[in-house]
């Protein structure tokens, strides 16, 4: 027996369903693409949202700080030791030890040879002063302290590898302390130093030396910038601005050798030691390179260098003085103490302290008021009386015309004064 009733009538709402489900799901992939790519996009292609902020947030985040990777040498040596070895290999090459003959021991000698005095050495010279050098360029000047070659008769330079010159001084300045040797540079492959920069020294800067102590050839030592604006005194009567400090390890016969910055660039002279006993003590001293390219060439070409000068003592002010003088305790320069008669300070109307000053502090303040108070030189600002002294060494030249900004009597002037020559 069959049953002939018709089956029930199947729904098409799944079909529906599916199809719809996976139309929204085409529509959400679209979308989420969509939204994706445009995320990629520069900001500027981007087109306005109803919320800028979260689009500058998401199209302009913070550039991450630069990694900075330090890398060791190939060979494993250290980054210390590497800069180290760099400078040498560079600069030894035209470090040179200077030997000084001379019939007399001189004053303050530096000698490191042991060479014994005899009692009548019948007119022969003897090598009394050892001290080093570093080639200039390639004609064959040698750079020195005035020290060094002070008193000499005749001069040996020796190369670091053994080779000899004789030489002769073409220039010598004692207020510097800085001297130019020349040698027939004939036979000898020279190599001259690079020049550094002042602006770049800084205090903590790594350093090295290189140099003769005692007379020990080719001698590396190294330490810090200790500190700068070191004023030292020199052989003249006026003293050496702008010099620098080192720990870097200075003894007698490292007199006129380099002080180079980690680029192996020549920063300065290295001319002094503080210490009792006439060795190392942790405050070595070198003359600035500022200094020391401004005079260098003019030795080379004219023997001698003329300094700047005004004819001037001056005070720095301190605001413990400030009752005393009538300045206020804010500011600072200096106080012009004396002006010397017929010099360049006097032609120019400055003025120094003339009434007597009774103080507390008088080992703080200076002995008299009145004095014109320096507050800036050319529109540059000073501090210290050191500042004036750096300004003139750096930057001019005997009859240049500066300008001082003063104050005198509670009014401030522009006093211009044309710079003469240091008297000798």
């Amino acid at each position: 027996m069959y049953d002939l009733t018709p089956p029930p009538r199947r729904t098409k709402a799944p079909v529906f369903l599916i199809a719809a489900a996976l139309v929204v799901f085409v529509a959400l992939c679209a979308v989420a693409t969509f939204g994706f790519v445009s995320l990629l996009q520069p900001a500027t292609a981007r087109p306005a949202t109803a919320n800028p902020q979260f689009v500058r947030a998401v199209t302009t985040p913070p550039t991450p700080r630069p990694q900075i990777i330090v890398q060791a040498p190939p060979d494993g040596v250290d980054y210390e030791s590497a800069v180290l070895r760099n400078v040498y290999e560079q600069n030894n090459r035209a470090v040179v030890n200077i030997t000084v003959w001379m019939d007399h021991p001189p004053i303050d000698s530096e000698s490191t040879l042991p060479v014994p005095l005899p009692d009548n050495n019948n007119g022969e010279l003897l090598p009394l002063v050892n001290g080093s050098g570093f080639v200039w360029d390639a004609e064959g000047h040698i750079v020195t302290n005035f020290h060094v070659v002070e008193g000499g008769q005749r001069f040996q330079v020796t190369f670091y590898d053994g080779a000899t010159a004789l030489a002769e001084v073409v220039g010598r300045d004692e207020d510097s302390d800085l001297a130019v040797l020349k040698i027939d540079p004939d036979g000898f492959d020279l190599a001259p130093v690079k020049i550094g920069a002042m602006e770049d020294v800084y205090v903590g800067m790594r350093v090295a030396a290189i140099g003769n102590p005692f007379g020990l050839q080719g001698t590396l030592t190294s330490g810090i910038v200790s500190a700068i604006g070191r004023t030292i005194p020199s052989r003249g009567s006026f003293s050496i601005p702008d010099s620098i400090q080192t720990d870097a390890a200075i003894n007698p016969g490292n007199s006129g050798g380099p002080l180079f910055n980690e680029r192996g660039e020549v920063i300065g002279v290295n001319a002094q030691i503080r210490s009792e006993v006439r060795a190392n003590s942790g405050v070595g001293f070198a003359i600035p390179i500022a200094i020391v390219a401004r005079v260098v060439p003019s030795l080379i070409e004219n023997g001698k260098y003329e300094h700047s000068y005004m004819g001037i003592s001056g005070v720095t002010f301190s605001p413990i003085c400030s009752e005393e003088q009538g300045i206020d305790k804010q500011q600072r320069g200096f106080i012009v103490e004396r002006v010397l008669p017929g010099t360049p300070a006097a032609r120019a109307g400055l003025r120094g302290s003339t009434r007597p000053l009774q103080t507390a502090y008088a080992a703080l303040c200076p002995d008299a008021k009145g004095g014109d108070f320096v507050i800036a030189v050319d529109g540059q600002p000073v501090t210290t009386f050191d500042d004036i002294l750096i300004y003139l060494a750096r930057n001019t030249s005997p009859g240049m015309t500066i300008t001082l900004t003063v104050l005198r009597n509670g009014d401030l002037l522009d006093v211009p004064l044309t710079l003469a020559a240091r008297p000798r």
